[in-house]
């Protein structure tokens, strides 16, 4: 970051789960012992997205 101060989050993202997902969920959390399940589920979801991007970017070959 160009000014070293943390990004402001300010977008406010809602999702919901069926009752399988959510008991799975829950028992990583524990299990792994998960201390903020938001910034769990944040990086699991941008990780995500950035590794998708990657793969489908065009290389040299395409």
């Amino acid at each position: 970051m160009e000014n070293d101060k943390p990004l402001k989050r300010r977008h406010r993202v809602t999702l919901l789960l069926n009752d399988e997902e959510k008991k799975l969920i829950e028992r990583y959390i524990s299990k792994y012992k998960v201390k903020n399940s938001s910034r769990f589920m944040r990086e699991a979801i941008v990780r995500t997205a950035l590794k998708r991007l990657d793969e489908d970017r065009p290389t040299l070959f395409d």
